[in-house]
């Protein structure tokens, strides 16, 4: 090929490659314009959660920002599950708007789905993959950087380093949590949503548990979560929503102060 052309194909490259760059930068710069425009990643406005015409609770409104925990306590039955599906999409509202970073919850979003990371019971598995290779595929499903590292982590982080051979149907009710809560936190995400994560966990894998909420919290991402969990709302929240017939926000100490009236 003659100099000439092979430096033009070469500045053609270039060009490219530079307008690929810009391309990303922009919308990077898109992605944090709209972040810090709304501070708020989930927004409910007079919500109203419930199956067919009943309501499980009265309307709720709240907003959950980016860097919070937002705990919802109440007693059995208080609407705190179905209030959680209808905000990821999962169940759609009775009455009332309810938005993920300004748009409708869906599932079926794949930019929803980079976002949200949620647990809200019913635990699915693939039969055939062990523990490991459910990890490994979350994190190449999400594109996770050097994933035998963060697999690897994981299974000592939530206890199930000596059962990442066992297949699912090998495993208790406990490591089967243990490993749904580590798949959560194997992927990327801005928002989790977990629905009373400390049932069937052990006070080891409750601390760690905690750990990995504060950890997203603290690096800016935040968390929506069911419990009844006196000591988790303590350690991670920094608001509680009580749910019921009148839902009403309340600080931190005045949630756990309910959580234990509750529970006696």
């Amino acid at each position: 090929m003659p100099i000439v052309g092979r430096s033009v194909e070469s500045l053609l490259r270039q060009l490219g490659e530079l307008f690929i760059f810009i391309g990303i930068l922009w919308v990077l710069v898109l992605v944090q314009k709209r972040r810090d425009e709304s501070q708020s990643i989930l927004v409910a406005n007079a919500l109203v959660a419930g199956y067919g015409k009943n309501p499980v609770c009265a309307p709720v409104s709240f907003a959950l920002e980016f860097g919070r925990v937002l705990a919802l306590v109440g007693v059995n039955g208080a609407g705190k599950s179905t209030l959680l599906g209808t905000c990821c999409g999962l169940i759609p509202p009775l009455g009332g708007q309810v938005s993920v970073l300004g748009d409708r919850p869906d599932p079926r979003s794949g930019s929803q789905r980079q976002v949200l990371a949620v647990d809200v019971g019913g635990d699915a598995f693939f039969p055939s993959l062990t523990v490991r290779e459910h990890l490994r595929l979350v994190c190449y499903g999400h594109a996770v950087a050097h994933p035998d590292e963060v697999v690897a982590t994981l299974l000592d982080h939530f206890g199930l380093l000596r059962l990442a051979g066992a297949v699912p149907d090998q495993l208790s009710g406990g490591q089967r949590r243990r490993l749904t809560l580590a798949s959560v936190f194997a992927r990327p995400s801005d928002l989790i949503v977990l629905d009373e994560p400390e049932q069937r966990l052990d006070r080891t894998a409750r601390h760690m548990l905690a750990f990995y909420m504060r950890r997203k919290r603290d690096s800016g991402g935040a968390v929506l979560l069911a419990t009844h969990d006196v000591e988790l709302v303590k350690d991670v929240a920094t608001d509680v929503l009580v749910v019921g017939d009148e839902p009403e926000p309340v600080d931190v100490a005045t949630g756990t102060m309910k959580l234990m009236e509750i529970a006696s």
